[in-house]
């Protein structure tokens, strides 16, 4: 499956985005559905990922309250919606498909990435 991630720029703190995630080659309904982000400078680290049919959620505790994930299987996107932002959410942010086997909090969980899309907050 590929995952075209997008929605990305740059927003003032207090500001919201809303990225979107775009699956093609397949139906994602079979993965968990994740969202990372890797500062400049930093590894990537989680930010939130949803099981496969919406209804459970799973968030970082630095965007805890902030964000929301979110899926649309029938037309096979995933979308995070990014409230209240603060200067150190600004990365790129990466999409990811996988059978979250283990867990769904590390990399290596997810088999299939985005390309990853800019976010800026500017204080």
């Amino acid at each position: 499956v590929q995952l075209q991630a997008s929605g990305g720029g740059v927003v003032q703190a207090g500001g919201s985005l809303r990225l979107s995630c775009a699956a093609s080659g397949r139906s994602i309904r079979q993965y968990v559905m994740g969202w990372f982000r890797q500062a400049p400078g930093k590894g990537r680290e989680f930010v939130a990922a949803i099981n496969r049919n919406g209804v459970v959620t799973k968030y970082a505790d630095s965007v805890k309250g902030r964000f929301t994930i979110a899926r649309d299987n029938g037309r096979n996107t995933g979308s995070l919606q990014m409230d209240s932002l603060k200067p150190e959410d600004t990365a790129v942010y990466y999409c990811a498909a996988g059978y979250g086997v283990p867990t769904v909090v590390t990399e290596s969980d997810y088999n299939y990435w985005g390309q990853g899309t800019q976010v800026t907050v500017s204080s």
